[in-house]
C-alpha cells in the first residue's frame, strides 16, 4: 500500500516534533483547526479524535504500546491536516479536506492493527480515564516545551 504522494515529506518533520517534545502544541493546533471547521466530514472528525486521544495518551506516558513508525505516521498525518499547503488547499470549499481524509484514511489502514489495539485499550479504561484522554494539554504545558 503506497503512501499518498505528498504525505512522505511530513514524516521527518513528525520525527523532529516528537524528539523535541512538541506533541502538546500539535494537539492544541489540531483542536483549534478542527473546531473552526465545522464542515469537516464525519470520518475525518472521528479519525482526528482517535489520533488526538492517542497523542494525549502517548504524551502522558499512559500508552506506549505502539511502534515508533506507527506513531510517527499518526503525528505526520496530524501535521498534514494542519498544513495549508497540501495536495488540495484547505481553503477550496468542498474539496479542501478530501486529501486530508485520504491521508488519515491511509494511516488508519496502514496501521490498523496498532490503532485497533489502542482503541481497545482506550475503550477498556474507566469513564474518568477516557475523559482525561479527551482532555488536551493546557496552554501553559505547551509553553514550557
Amino acid at each position: 500500500m503506497k503512501a499518498p504522494w505528498n504525505f512522505l515529506r511530513f514524516l521527518p518533520v513528525a520525527q523532529r516534533l516528537i524528539a523535541r517534545g512538541r506533541i502538546p502544541a500539535l494537539l492544541l493546533a489540531v483542536a483549534r483547526k478542527r473546531s473552526s471547521n465545522r464542515g469537516l466530514l464525519k470520518g475525518l472528525r472521528e479519525d482526528l479524535a482517535l489520533f488526538q486521544s492517542l497523542g494525549v495518551a502517548w504524551w502522558k506516558g499512559e500508552y506506549r504500546a505502539i511502534s515508533t513508525q506507527a506513531f510517527i505516521s499518526v503525528v505526520a498525518a496530524l501535521l498534514y491536516f494542519l498544513s495549508p499547503l497540501d495536495a488540495i488547499p484547505d481553503w477550496i470549499p468542498g474539496l479542501g479536506f478530501i486529501d486530508d481524509l485520504a491521508v488519515l484514511g491511509w494511516v488508519m489502514r496502514k496501521w490498523s492493527d496498532e490503532l485497533s489495539a489502542f482503541r481497545i485499550w482506550r475503550d477498556a479504561q474507566s469513564p474518568t480515564k477516557r475523559a482525561e484522554l479527551d482532555e488536551l494539554p493546557q496552554q501553559k504545558e505547551t509553553e514550557r516545551l
